[in-house]
């Protein structure tokens, strides 16, 4: 591994997390016309289920927009693969649904393949995006720009945070919700707190250990989903991220002491169940860090709780993109530049 000095000049990472704020609110100005209208688009189209179609952390953005839906519009949620379309061929029938595409640059083939086959056989689809003029774009019904703004380092962090914020949007927008538009205006000063959280007291816990499980439940669990991906990417060292009730069962047989523990507690009603599986962890000797102030045996980290259930994860995965950035230098590793990575990966 090549050193890098951890007083290093700032990273791309590091400033593309520092931009978070100011992405979202150009995001939320500047795309405002077009989530209004999809919005409208998909209410008027009244969907009886709706689709997704994503690779990388635009899935996982993808899965956070499964929980929110399904928790708030009251519609199952369904992932596509990509290949379906792009090697399998199938044709699928999608009438009376609403497809969600969502890829930073636009371009890569199976995931514009999927949408050009699913408005084909009938979704109203829309296309979230960080590149405006994109085939993935030019195939949709609407095209979300996120205008999350140039990202270099390899290791997305603002363009999966508006990503995700962008699908909230649309969903509010499609359901008239007026508190979740309010709480997404909010975000970005909640999200200059989140950046400020310092995380560090997870690094003694990672000098010796080869994996660290990250948990979460609901919306949450994407985001552990994201962090694990993240970790992996930029610290090189394994990270499984489980729903905090499936890690009770085979995962379990993993767990020792001092194996670490990442519990992703949103203020939501699965709180107390990611608390109580934290401190069960912690009971069996793991070394357990928890965003909850109601566990009793697990270590607390500092979180923001935003007053919103749906952006409350948002705001842990930025503290968590701070942390896992600050690791990787302190591993003398360089986070913008993983080995065997490149930005953007197109797929067939």
């Amino acid at each position: 591994m090549s050193a890098v000095n951890t007083q290093m000049e700032i990273t791309h990472m590091r400033r593309e997390i520092e931009e978070i704020p100011e992405a979202t609110a150009r995001l939320l100005d500047g795309s405002a016309a077009v989530l209004t209208e999809a919005g409208r688009g998909i209410r008027e189209r009244d969907p009886h289920f709706i689709v997704t179609v994503a690779r990388g952390s635009s899935d996982h953005a993808a899965t956070f927009m499964k929980y929110a839906v399904e928790l708030t519009a009251g519609l199952a949620v369904a992932s596509i693969g990509p290949s379906i379309a792009s090697i399998y061929g199938a044709k699928l029938k999608l009438a009376g649904s609403a497809c969600l595409a969502i890829s930073q640059s636009g371009k890569s083939p199976d995931i514009v393949a999927m949408a050009q086959a699913a408005r084909a056989g009938g979704a109203l689809t829309v296309a979230i995006t960080n590149t405006a003029d994109s085939p993935l774009a030019r195939a949709s019904d609407y095209a979300i720009d996120i205008l999350a703004g140039p990202e270099r380092s390899v290791a997305a962090t603002k363009t999966f945070v508006n990503s995700a914020v962008a699908g909230l949007a649309l969903m509010a927008h499609s359901t008239g919700d007026d508190k979740l538009l309010a709480a997404l205006v909010r975000l970005p000063e909640q999200f200059r707190k989140a950046i400020a959280c310092d995380w560090m007291a997870l690094a003694g816990a990672l000098e010796t250990p080869k994996s660290l499980f990250i948990l979460g439940r609901g919306p949450s669990a994407a985001i552990a989903n994201e962090a694990a991906l993240k970790f992996k990417e930029t610290c090189a060292m394994h990270a499984e991220a489980y729903s905090a009730a499936e890690v009770m069962h085979g995962p379990l047989a993993l767990v020792g002491p001092d194996f670490p523990v990442l519990a992703l507690a949103a203020r939501d009603a699965s709180e107390p169940s990611v608390a109580e599986a934290a401190d069960s962890l912690a009971a069996k000797g793991a070394a357990v860090f928890v965003t909850s102030d109601t566990a009793k045996s697990a270590q607390h980290l500092p979180h923001v709780a935003t007053g919103h259930p749906l952006t409350d994860p948002l705001a842990l995965i930025v503290s968590f993109y701070g942390f896992v950035e600050a690791f990787a230098r302190h591993r003398g590793l360089d986070p913008d530049t993983p080995p065997n990575l490149r930005k953007v990966t197109e797929t067939i």
